[in-house]
């Protein structure tokens, strides 16, 4: 195989190594610095031996993105306040024509699902992500990993129930998300306490991560009336030359609010009946270096 070919068919697989990287950190930085070494162990290699390029790439960013999530897991513990994913731009509606799979791969990066898989050993982890995400076969997911199958299946269970039982159960309607983003914007710009509240459900959260940088509750905000006054308090602040601008990140519509033109916040919101359950805000300034503002 040629360089150029070596070139063309990682570039062919980039967006599953990518998408396997970040739901395995969490971090798009980290997720790319994998990427960056699985092409160099790539470039590196014997390719004219290699009979399944997707699968070889697959398991080297698994193998290095287990490493990295072990070294990383240190510093998340010392993270001031609440810690969220970074930020990922999504574009599935044009990229995966299924509507079935499209649903899976949204529900697998969204951030609540992101945030439970925090909980997960590094080893559970990656068999959920390859498992669930990506429908990869417990033999290959054993390979991969150098475990045998059983233990592997072992791992896919434990990890399962350990998610389903602290997922929130979210509905994931992407017309309603957006509608409500947009009503949820509108509110909050006119500083509309009441109508705010018609959009919160009773028991809704608001989990903001500012990683100690900028402005955000340290601790998890519960009850309509606190996130609404809360949002209200901080929209009356206000933004200098503030601009907003609705995108898809991480499987679902968000908001991404721009001050000079520079990222400033991303908000998302978990909907279900009709009523937003949890808002989600992201001000970690090296959080949001990534994303789109064009």
């Amino acid at each position: 195989m040629t360089t150029d070919a070596a070139t063309e068919v990682f570039e062919e697989h980039r967006p599953v190594l990518m998408g396997v990287a970040y739901r395995m950190l969490g971090r798009v930085a980290d997720a790319e610095d994998v990427v960056q070494e699985a092409w160099l162990r790539w470039s590196g290699a014997d390719r004219d031996t290699v009979r399944e390029p997707r699968g070889y790439l697959v398991r080297i960013t698994t193998r290095l993105a287990v490493d990295r999530l072990r070294q990383v897991q240190a510093r998340k513990e010392a993270y001031v306040g609440p810690w969220l994913p970074e930020p990922y731009v999504t574009d599935f509606r044009d990229t995966v024509p299924d509507a079935g799979e499209r649903a899976v791969l949204a529900d697998s990066v969204s951030l609540a699902v992101l945030v439970v898989l925090e909980s997960l050993s590094p080893l559970e982890r990656a068999v959920f992500v390859l498992r669930e995400a990506f429908g990869y076969p417990f033999a290959e997911i054993a390979a991969t990993l150098e475990r045998s199958e059983a233990a592997v299946r072992q791992l896919a269970g434990r990890a399962r129930k350990h998610v389903d039982e602290r997922r929130p159960r979210y509905e994931v309607d992407p017309a309603e998300r957006r509608d409500l983003t947009e009503r949820f914007l509108a509110a909050s710009v006119e500083g509309d306490l009441d109508g705010l509240m018609r959009l919160l459900a009773p028991d809704v959260q608001l989990v903001g991560d500012s990683g100690g940088r900028a402005k955000a509750p340290l601790r998890i905000l519960e009850t309509a009336d606190k996130v609404g006054r809360f949002i209200v308090g901080v929209s009356g602040q206000g933004i200098p030359d503030v601009s907003f601008r609705l995108l898809e990140l991480n499987g679902g519509a968000a908001l991404l609010v721009l001050s000079g033109g520079k990222p400033d916040t991303v908000l998302q919101l978990d909907v279900t009946d009709g009523r937003v359950q949890c808002v989600y805000i992201i001000r970690n300034p090296e959080k949001l270096g990534s994303l789109p503002v064009d």
